[in-house]
Order: structure tokens, then sequence, then C-alpha cells
């Protein structure tokens, strides 16, 4: 999860531009937002917990001054859900400083973090030793600290020697005083788009966010590609040869349905996937209806497929969070009723059929049948456009540990069981795949199927709190964020 957005536009309003590439980037990231200006002396941070229409306003973006700029909305993954960890992160240099904004998550924090205990001093900077809560506990924060040590070298050079020793997924958006970097981890995991203003250029998490700033998108920013804006123009460097493999889950929930990735639509792979689960687990039923709104356009390629009428059974409150990115089990469970309701004119009497696009620990489902049930259903159908997800992710996705998700232990009768339906339906590994459009073996399933494309390390150097573990029970040297 997480968005990202940075822009180079002398001349332009670039806070503003960025805030507004933020608010489309909402749904990748709720806990906090914040952006980073420079007008070519001084980097100015500003960042606080909450949305982004509520950590800025417009006094405080008229501050925000300059020609280039990066902007984060954040889902937490690595380090706890603080104002400390909210990101930009940002770091002094020996002859200026450095700004940087993360999408994705890191496997090899625990080496990064000894790397930068190795430097030392450095260049007159003075070795901070500090414990919780003061400082930074996330992975982006160690890698800026890196970044910033770049004693003789450019930034860019800095970083094509840096970002083949950094594992994971990322999609970095950092910045100098003068220069946009914008980096993507070479199996590309997490999306990255460059886009183009009449007197700039932009980078964001999805193409939705060039659309809504009216930029043009040029192209997806390739897997272990550098790229580098400045006054002299853009220019790319690859830093690593690229081996995809894309998420396959920014088809099934994260990506907005009107993006572009991988080149294909995600509303349309949406749709396709729930054709196929129609033809994969058919049912009599009376109505198709959708867990709004990311079980919307499956629940659309449902009705279509099987001839059974689309309606809508819940009614959405729009200014709910996501439930599943909240950053606690108890806010999740809080969250349910009041973000849905059952509409029982729709319902009562009536054989369902409810589309959702996942199923991760259950609690969300078991609800929502609940909730039909006493609405009046007769029937409760689920059907699921991805298959079960049964192992974590480790690369930005906050599904925590394997005894966590139902799927893990539960057969698909013993979860249909615990939900409460009368049947559950899985669509296939293969016809998720096939719906995106992406060729085989290009895409991380690694949710569903335990097959990690990027190798982990030992148990015990990964996990959310990893460094404030650290820092508990040593010393961890990092940089205070302004």
């Amino acid at each position: 999860m997480c968005g990202v957005f940075g822009v180079w536009a002398p001349g332009e309003d670039v806070a503003k531009l960025t805030y507004f590439g933020l608010y489309a980037l909402q749904h990748r990231g709720q806990e906090s937002a914040g952006i980073a200006v420079s007008n070519g002396r001084q980097i100015l941070v500003y960042k606080d917990m909450g949305l982004v229409s509520q950590v800025f306003d417009e006094s405080t973006l008229e501050s925000l001054k300059g020609h280039v700029a990066i902007g984060h909305s954040r889902y937490s993954t690595t380090g706890a859900s603080t104002w400390h960890n909210a990101q930009p992160t940002f770091h002094p240099t020996v002859d200026g400083s450095i700004a940087l904004a993360h999408n994705g998550n890191l496997i090899n924090t625990g080496d990064l973090a000894k790397m930068v205990d190795d430097l030392g001093e450095f260049e007159g900077q003075l070795e901070l030793h500090v414990k919780l809560p003061s400082v930074s506990t996330n992975d982006t924060s160690v890698v800026t600290s890196l970044l910033a040590h770049h004693a003789g070298q450019t930034v860019e050079d800095r970083a094509v020697e840096l970002l083949p020793r950094v594992h994971g997924a990322y999609s970095f958006v950092f910045m100098d005083e003068n220069t946009l970097y914008a980096a993507r981890d070479p199996q590309g995991i997490r999306p990255l788009v460059l886009g183009r203003l009449d007197r700039g250029w932009v980078v964001a998490s999805e193409d939705a966010a060039l659309a809504t700033i009216g930029a043009s998108v040029v192209r997806e920013i390739e897997p272990g590609e550098l790229i580098v804006i400045n006054e002299d123009g853009l220019r790319s460097r690859h830093f690593a040869p690229s081996v995809v493999k894309s998420c396959v889950f920014e088809y099934v929930y994260l990506a907005r349905p009107d993006a572009t990735v991988g080149g294909r639509n995600v509303h349309e792979a949406r749709v396709e996937m729930g054709r196929r689960l129609a033809r994969e687990f058919p049912v009599d039923a009376d109505l198709v209806m959708p867990v709004p709104e990311s079980g919307t356009p499956a629940a659309t390629g449902y009705a279509e497929e099987s001839g059974i009428p689309f309606g809508q059974g819940f009614v959405k409150n729009s200014y709910v969070g996501r439930t599943f990115i909240q950053p606690s089990q108890t806010l999740r469970q809080l969250g349910i009723r009041l973000k849905l309701n059952a509409l029982e004119h729709m319902i009562r009497g009536r054989r369902i059929v409810v589309v959702d696009d996942s199923i991760v620990r259950g609690n969300t489902q078991r609800a929502q049948v609940r909730m039909l049930r006493e609405a009046g259903a007769t029937e409760v159908h689920v059907r699921i456009s991805s298959p079960p997800v049964k192992w974590p992710c480790f690369y930005g996705i906050d599904f925590a540990t394997r005894a966590e998700l139902i799927a893990n232990g539960l057969d698909i009768e013993e979860i249909r069981s615990s939900i409460g339906a009368d049947s559950l339906g899985y669509i296939s590994l293969e016809g998720m795949i096939e719906s995106t459009g992406q060729p085989t073996g290009s895409l991380c399933a690694a949710c569903f199927t335990g097959d990690y494309p990027i190798p982990l390390p030992d148990e015990s150097q990964l996990g959310k709190h990893l460094l404030e573990t650290s820092l508990r029970t040593d010393t961890l040297p990092v940089f205070n964020n302004p």
C-alpha cells in the first residue's frame, strides 16, 4: 500500500499539485500524510497523522513554495503508525538534504540498519543514538540515511550504488534541493508511473493521480530503473536487471478501478474476474450484490455472466475508511458495522449472491452474512474474486501472521461454516491471473501460493516492529526527522 507522488515543475504551485495527487491516492494509505518542497535552497517537510484533507489546509500549502515536491500517504507495514514514522522522511547531507517517500516494504531492513551503524560519524554530522519514541523506526528512514551518505558522489551515483543492495518491494520518490528522483525495485512489485505537465514532470503510484492534476501519462517506470529529473531534463538509468513479478493484488483490490497497471485497466480486470467466478461457481439465486466499493466490478461481471440481476444490497458510509487498512484488529472490527448497512427491502425473501474481493481474517464477511440474514435473506452465497489468502505478504500489505489468516488451517467448507454462508466459492488462481491479462509468470501471487519471488531472510529479521524491537534492546544509529 502507500501512495507516493513527485513533481518537478518550475513556475507551478507544486505543493498544491502534490496535495491533489495525494488526494487521488488516498485509498493507498490513510494513517498519515506529508509533503516535502524545495525552493532550490532548502527542503521544507510538513507531515501529520490523518487523511490528506485533515493534514493540510490552504495556509499550510501556501507556505510550501518551490519547484520540486514529493508527497506520501501512509499505510504502515514497517514501523508503528506514529508521527515519527510519517513520510516523507528527511535527512541532512554534506551539501544539502534529502527527502524520500516509499511505497512497498523491504525485507533486509536489519542488514540496511547495520550498514547505517557501520557508517558511524560522517562529514561533520554527529551520529545520534536515540531511543523510542523520538525516532523513526521504518525501513524508509534507513534508506534515507544511507542515501544521505554520499561523500564524493552525487545523489544519483549513490542511488545507483545503493539500490541493488535494497531488497524487497519499493517504489521510491525522493528529492534533493534541485532534483526529483524515482526508482522501482527490479521485480516491479508496486506500480510507479511517469507523467508530463506542460512545464514539468510528475511521478505517481497510479495514473489516476496524473489525470487528477491534468498530467498526461508517458509510461510506467520500469523495474530496476532510476529516473532523474532536473533543469537538464529527464534521464534514465537501470541499476539492476528486471525480473518482473508485479503484485497481483493490485488488480484484485489495491489500485483504483480507473487505474491502468501493466497496460491493463484495473476495472476491466475485476469485471473479468467476476465473469470467471460465475463460470467456476454458478448458483441459483435472485440477486447479485457487491460489497462496496471493491467488490462492485467483480459483482457486475458475475451478474453479466450468470444472468442474475445485479443490485445494491449494502449502503456504504462514504466517510469511513477502508476497514482492511485500519492499523489494528479492534478498529477493523469496530469499523465493519459503521461502514455498511443492509438494504432490507432489496434483500428480504431473496437468495443473495454477495461478491467480495478477498477474505483475509474473515471478520468482515462474518458480519456481512449476519447482516444479510437479519435483513431477511433466505440464502447467502459468498463469492470471492481472489483465491484463499494463506500466506502473509512481506512486500507492502499488512496481512500480518499466518495464524491470523482464516484460510491457513481451514479448508473452504470450514471457512464457509465459520462465516455462516450457504455456499462459498473462490476464483481459481489461474482464473484470477488470466483476468489480469499479464504474461504467465510475471505476477507475484505469494499471498495465495507461498512462492515468494524475493527470498526471505530469517523470520527474526522480518516483522512490522523490527526496528522498534532493536531499539528496545539496544541503540540504533539513525537521524531524527525534523
